[in-house]
Formats: structure tokens, C-alpha cells, sequence
């Protein structure tokens, strides 16, 4: 037997031992969660068919513009993660080019990409270009942690750029949304679609969805850690609450479809048309990230969390923006909504790549996980089945 055999035999074991090691180590929710997912879709799309009305109703129940059955799900999903976060530790975790990577992924190529595939794929129907542009301003605030745990990121470095997002878009999605809805289109001879969004709408939609969870999970640290210890805090009390987060995120997922039921079945091929550019934007901005990530020499953990948080979009922002701007029914929230459509699966078979990529690229973390099987792999729900 060559040498090259024999190592391409103890790559393949080691390959193996981890992918056994981790699909052990993942709950039966965690698992199967592509499976779930696609269920609470047509869930949602079903319960919107046959329950006619039931969109408007849905709409009908909020608290000023915020959806309460929305707020609810994305709340529930949010808290358990980051009561995961260990905040004494954030402070260690933020380098300069991380921090320097993620916001040019984030707030210039982000938007500057979908704003060209909008333009290039969907030049003959404006409402839906504009929807989507709407979704490319709106940086990842909220699910892109669900997607990061799953894929064994930085929980740390994934807060902290999450915050950083969230401040940077109550400071410039307004501008951002003048500059590529009126600005730039007029410079360039197209038409335009200009926004009128206040920066109190964004600061609400930002303090609902991110700081609610945020203060509730520090606070769930520092009172538990406080009074039974990190041991209990971490052993005990997290796994019980970690299923949580899922519940939460399927829950969201059929309020979203349910709202838009009729849209998506009606209008199959124009659903069609939206998922092709984001498709490629989700693609395309994951791959590229991580990739850069290689070439800089980034760790795993913290390659995963800039790819993760620069590829995914805060799309209860967009989809607020959108109904508010231009009402439920309108083209925009329609293509707000498909943005989750789209971005549900694809992230989630991006944590699959993620976890191959893992394997190919970090191999000296694979041989150590081989090695010591009883190493956690930091499953969202946290409990095993």
C-alpha cells in the first residue's frame, strides 16, 4: 500500500469518526431540521390556503407597526442563544480583522450585490427589485445565530458583529436606502423607488427583535451563573431551554408562510423569479466570505460566524420596512417574505458545507474531535435524544 493510501485511508476514518461523532451528538430536532423546516412552510402555506383570511387576521394583531405573533417566535428563537453567549469573554473575541471583514462584507458588498442582481434579473418587474434591495440593506440581526451555532461558530464573535450590525443599521439603512432606491439609479438612468423609512421604525425594529432577547439572555447569565454556578448554568439549566430556540424558529417560519399563503401559491413563477437572485446572493456572499477567510488565516470558529452573519439578512427589518412603506399585500412584502423562503434552506444546507468545509480545510480540529468523542459539538437545542 502507498503512502499516499494510507493517509487518504486515516483521512477518510478520521472524516468518519467526526461526521458519526457529530450526527450522535445533535438532537433528534437538531438532526432533522431540514425536514422540520420544510414542514412548517407548508404548514404555514396550508393553514393561509384554507383558513381564508387568516393573513389579514395574523396582520391585525400588533403593537403599533410590530407583528405580535412575529415578535413572539423571533423572540422565543433569539433567547435561548443568547443566553448561550459568554458575554465576560466577548470582549477577547473582537479582533481588527474580523471587525474590518465583516463590516465591508456587510455594509458595502451586501447591498452593492443585490442591488446588482435585483437590477440584472429583475429589470421588468419593479416592485419586486425594489423588495428585494429592501432585504439587501437589511444586514443579519437575529436567525444568522441560529445558523452560526449549528455550524459550531463563534457564539462571542457572532454577538458581538450581530450588535455591531444592529447599531451600523439604525445609522445607515435610511441613507443606504435613498442612496440605492433613488441615488444610484438616477446616476445610472434607471428608474427609481425611493423609501421613506424613519430612523425610530429601524431603532424599534432593532431594540424589539435583538434588544429584548439580548438583555433577557445577559441577564439569564449573570443571575444564574450568580446564584448556582457556571457548572449548573451551563450543564443543567442551558439544555433545558436550548429546544427553545428551534420551537421559536418553525413557529416564525409559519406565521411568515401563513401570511403570504395565497401569494406563493398564486404567483408560483413570480416566487420563482425572486429566489434566483437570492439564491445567488446567499451563495455567493457565504462562499466568498469564507473563502477570504481561508486566505487571511482566520480559525473555524471565527470564519464560520463572519460567513454566516455576512450572508444572512434581517428580514423581519425588510419585511416591516416593506408592508409599512408600501402595504401587506404589495409586490415589496412579497418579496420580503420570500427572502426567508429562500433563505431558510439554503442556510441550513450552508451549515452542512460549513461542517464539510470543517473537515477539508481545519483538519487538525477534526483529528481532535476524532480523538475525544465526547467533545461537545454545540447543538442549538443542546439536548440529546
Amino acid at each position: 500500500m502507498s503512502d499516499n493510501d494510507r493517509v487518504s485511508g486515516a483521512t477518510s476514518t478520521i472524516d468518519s469518526a467526526d461526521t458519526q461523532t457529530v450526527t450522535k451528538q445533535l438532537s433528534t430536532l437538531d438532526r432533522f431540521l431540514p425536514i422540520w423546516i420544510g414542514v412548517a412552510m407548508v404548514v404555514g402555506v396550508v393553514l393561509g390556503k384554507v383558513f381564508t383570511g387568516l393573513d389579514d387576521t395574523l396582520d391585525r394583531i400588533k403593537i403599533d407597526t410590530v407583528s405580535l405573533p412575529i415578535a413572539i417566535g423571533l423572540l422565543a428563537m433569539m433567547y435561548p442563544v443568547l443566553a448561550k453567549v459568554k458575554y465576560r469573554s466577548i470582549n477577547q473575541v473582537l479582533d481588527r480583522r474580523s471587525l474590518v471583514l465583516s463590516l465591508v462584507l456587510n455594509w458595502l458588498i451586501g447591498p452593492a450585490l443585490m442591488f446588482a442582481l435585483a437590477w440584472t434579473l429583475l429589470p421588468d418587474l419593479p416592485e419586486y427589485r425594489t423588495g428585494l434591495i429592501i432585504v439587501g440593506l437589511a444586514r443579519c440581526i437575529a436567525m444568522v445565530l441560529i445558523w452560526n451555532d449549528l455550524a459550531c461558530g463563534s457564539r462571542e464573535l457572532a454577538a458581538v458583529l450581530v450588535a455591531i450590525n444592529s447599531v451600523f443599521q439604525i445609522v445607515a439603512y435610511s441613507i443606504l436606502g435613498y442612496f440605492y432606491l433613488e441615488l444610484l439609479p438616477d446616476w445610472l438612468g434607471l428608474d427609481s423607488d425611493g423609501i421613506d423609512v424613519t430612523v425610530w421604525e429601524i431603532t424599534k425594529s432593532v431594540l424589539i427583535f435583538l434588544g429584548i432577547p439580548l438583555l433577557a439572555g445577559f441577564l439569564t447569565r449573570l443571575i444564574g451563573e450568580g446564584r448556582k454556578g457556571t457548572e449548573w448554568y451551563e450543564a443543567r439549566f442551558l439544555p433545558r431551554i436550548g429546544p427553545v430556540a428551534l420551537y421559536g424558529l418553525l413557529f416564525t417560519i409559519v406565521i411568515l408562510f401563513a401570511l403570504q399563503g395565497d401569494a406563493i401559491t398564486d404567483e408560483p413563477f413570480d416566487v420563482a423569479r425572486i429566489a434566483i437572485p437570492l439564491l445567488i446572493y446567499f451563495a455567493v456572499m457565504w462562499s466568498s466570505s469564507f473563502a477570504i477567510g481561508l486566505k487571511m488565516g482566520l480559525p473555524y470558529e471565527r470564519n464560520t460566524s463572519i460567513a454566516f452573519t455576512a450572508a444572512g439578512n434581517n428580514f423581519e427589518l425588510a419585511i416591516a420596512v416593506a408592508i409599512g412603506v408600501f402595504g401587506v399585500s404589495s409586490g415589496q412584502a412579497l418579496a420580503g417574505v420570500v427572502g426567508p423562503l429562500i433563505e431558510v434552506p439554503v442556510l441550513v444546507g450552508l451549515v452542512y458545507v460549513a461542517l464539510w468545509a470543517r473537515r477539508r480545510y481545519y483538519p487538525s480540529m477534526d483529528e481532535a474531535t476524532a480523538a475525544s468523542p465526547a467533545s461537545p459539538v454545540a447543538p442549538v437545542t443542546g439536548v440529546d435524544e
